[in-house]
């Protein structure tokens, strides 16, 4: 399915956001169907799907997460990015777990969106895969999403950073330099010591889980299964 031809519904009851967006799109070659609020969004959903659905959660009618939810319990399995200016992490999680393929947060760059949107049609063709993974832990190439078995992992933005870097190599160490870069990039005013405060945190979340975030001294840190864990 090339850009040409895949058809996209915007969810948007912003209308000046709504007209940007919907220009933006067309002129990138995808073919924009637009609608203001979730009663006429979980319609078109139903009876004319379209490729895939960019859905704003703050809309009138029944809100973005409703939509979600009832869509997908009604069996529509169309690819849905979400939207909106909520960009804490539990409110991602809550729109992942709701049905959600992916989570993009207001403001967004438009080049970022248009990758996203093409790796959610290309995960819909079967192209889709797993990029990492250790132990029960993986990450998701397309949505960027971290799941301990089925259930979506709750990480702040800085352990998301810091947990990409380990399991691109799982069982090999990453310096802490390299990490501290990727973790507070443009930051110069936060301490060399603070990767260590982001790296007990992320360890905490991932005990009991079968993989763990070791520390070596001198060298880094790295990520590991433990034995019979490592797939």
């Amino acid at each position: 399915m090339t850009a040409l031809h895949a058809r996209l519904l915007l969810v948007e009851d912003d209308d000046s956001m709504r007209r940007a967006l919907q220009l933006a799109l067309e002129r990138r070659g995808f073919e924009v169907t637009c609608c203001s609020n979730g009663l006429d969004a979980l319609r078109a959903l139903k009876h004319t799907p379209p490729d895939l659905a960019l859905l704003d959660l703050t809309i009138p009618g029944i809100d973005g997460l409703a939509v979600l939810q009832k869509a997908r319990t009604q069996g529509v399995s169309t690819p849905i990015l979400v939207l909106t200016a909520r960009g804490a992490v539990g409110d991602r999680i809550q729109g992942l777990n709701a049905g959600a393929d992916d989570y993009l947060a207001k403001p967004f760059d438009l080049d970022e969106l248009e990758a996203r949107i093409r790796a959610l049609l290309r995960r819909a063709k079967g192209d889709g895969e797993v990029t990492h993974q250790c132990g029960r832990l993986r990450l998701e190439r397309d949505s960027g999403a971290f799941y301990l078995g089925d259930e979506v992992l709750e990480l702040t933005p800085r352990e998301h950073a810091l947990l990409k870097a380990l399991i691109a190599r799982p069982g090999h160490a990453v310096a802490k330099e390299r990490l501290f870069r990727l973790v507070f990039p443009m930051e110069a005013n936060v301490q060399f010591e603070a990767i260590e405060v982001v790296a007990y945190r992320l360890r905490k979340k991932l005990a009991g889980s079968g993989v763990s975030l070791v520390t070596l001294r001198g060298l880094g840190y790295l990520l590991r299964a433990e034995t019979g864990e490592q797939p």
